[in-house]
């Protein structure tokens, strides 16, 4: 049975306004919920920290929030606001300037020569993520491009975006996006938590200096760093880049005192984003998760249960690429798990970053993974659609 939920909103106005006011209205409303789930997603996240969920006890925070603030909206106010794919993609760019910071000293000309394996575990994903989602859309009897661009680890904006574009189901989509994405981020953390000793003693709420520094030279230094951060976020929206704020941010945060080393008058001045920026970033991510479960609309029990079945395969399809990664490197086996679990790119380079574990060969392998699933986008799109195309006219004969 294909399904054809809808997305529309619970609340419909109709607006007689000018476009421009209707936009502006909409905007404000954004903001305002955003607020809301970010002073709530805030407490929790310390929360968090306090009972020792570890470096991104921000991530669960926003989850929390926003699922709360969002079934709040549709329950008490009768309004389904859309998640916010701008908020994600300004948490990916924070997100990357400390992933980018983190890994500017770091010896990446040792991981040439792992360039093979990382290539060869993004093939193997991707080729099991196409089974995945054949096998999936044969049980579901949803059309072979709606089902890969629910199974194919890429993203929930990024799936749910082409999703629409194409004129599919974007519900679903969304739905099995969601749960991969969120099963990954509470699985490998609770994995890393209990196999790290590390992980159990990682720092609770730091002070405020570590928060942030107050010293002129680096305030000046964080808000130039943050308006090139937000002139790439604009970049990658307008361009419609996939995962664009994400790679263009962290090459800037690799680079951006080697720059400053150039300038003359400069010296002597290292610039590392502060702790306040990471968790931001941290609630953006965790949010707009959050969102996509806060505006889910009711699927029927078979829905849910095909979902949960591809994640499933998904899931022991990353386990399988771990396992191959320890028999083809010398890397242990949580660098493994970290580098091949399937989607949540970001969170997962952060677990890395909260436990100092191999941060750059964790980054590396998802980044070689993110290049080929958005490099190859266009070549897949084309061959869903061909094969739904050639299914439909067998149909109608």
């Amino acid at each position: 049975m294909n399904q054809s939920l809808s997305i529309s909103p619970t609340q419909k106005e109709t607006n007689h306004a000018s476009p421009l006011i209707a936009k502006s209205q909409l905007i404000v409303k954004q903001i305002i919920v955003l607020t809301i789930e970010m002073l709530l997603a805030l407490p929790l996240g310390w929360a968090l920290t306090k009972l020792h969920f570890g470096g991104i006890s921000w991530i669960f925070g926003g989850i929390a929030a926003g699922t709360a603030v969002l079934q709040g909206c549709r329950v008490f106010y009768n309004y389904s606001p859309q998640p916010n794919r701008v908020a994600r993609k300004v948490g990916m760019g924070l997100v990357g300037l400390t992933v980018g910071a983190s890994n500017a000293n770091s010896n990446l000309v040792s991981l040439v020569s792992g360039i093979p394996i990382f290539i060869f575990l993004t093939l193997f994903l991707l080729l099991s993520g196409i089974c995945i989602g054949y096998i999936y859309s044969r049980l579901s009897k949803t059309n072979i491009l709606t089902a890969m661009l629910a199974t194919v680890p890429g993203g929930v904006g990024v799936m749910s975006s082409i999703a629409a574009d194409y004129n599919r189901n974007v519900t679903l989509v969304a739905l099995v996006q969601a749960i991969r994405v969120t099963s990954v981020v509470l699985l490998i953390p609770f994995i890393a938590r209990t196999s790290v000793g590390g992980y159990l003693n990682s720092s609770t709420l730091p002070v405020k200096g570590v928060l942030i520094d107050f010293a002129a030279s680096q305030l000046g230094l964080l808000a130039v760093v943050l308006v090139l951060t937000g002139i790439i976020v604009y970049l990658a929206i307008k361009l419609k880049i996939p995962a664009g704020e994400f790679f263009g941010a962290l090459v800037l945060g690799a680079t951006f005192n080697s720059l400053l080393d150039y300038l003359p008058f400069v010296s002597h001045i290292h610039f590392h984003p502060p702790l306040l920026v990471n968790i931001i970033g941290q609630m953006l991510l965790g949010i707009t998760i959050g969102e996509y479960w806060g505006e889910k609309p009711n699927f029927g029990k078979k829905t849910v249960g095909y979902a949960l079945m591809s994640v499933f395969m998904t899931l022991v399809a990353g386990a399988i690429a771990a396992t191959l990664a320890m028999q083809l490197s010398s890397w242990d086996w949580l660098t493994c798990l970290l580098v091949t679990a399937p989607g949540g790119s970001a969170e997962m380079i952060l677990v890395s970053l909260s436990l100092n574990h191999n941060v750059e060969v964790v980054t590396t392998g998802h980044l070689v993974r993110l290049i080929a699933i958005n490099s190859s986008l266009p070549l897949w799109l084309f061959l869903f659609r061909h094969f739904d195309g050639l299914r439909e006219a067998k149909a109608t004969k």
